[in-house]
């Protein structure tokens, strides 16, 4: 019998300040981590439940396209405990 382990695939990796001009700053660990580089263009998706957006999610915009319902689909039915809508 084959054992499966779930690796968790979303975890806090830093709590950041929003400053008065509504910046952040992603820690240098998190963007190495990511490969994240200077100039990098990131999409910012707002996710609402009931009506107000209730998590933001980050990811380089070059990886865009179909993906983001193959990455975000499974993550969200995770989170809501639901089917995310096709």
């Amino acid at each position: 019998m084959k054992t499966v382990t779930k690796q968790e695939c979303c975890k806090i990796d830093a709590v950041v300040n929003v400053d008065s001009k509504g910046q952040i700053v992603l820690p240098k660990d998190l963007r190495e981590r990511a490969d994240i580089k200077p100039n990098d263009k990131l999409a910012v998706i707002g996710v609402e439940r009931d009506g107000a957006v209730c998590c933001v999610v980050m990811m380089k915009a070059d990886a865009l396209g179909n993906t983001v319902k193959c990455m975000l689909g499974p993550i969200l039915k995770d989170a809501f405990g639901q089917e995310s809508e096709t």
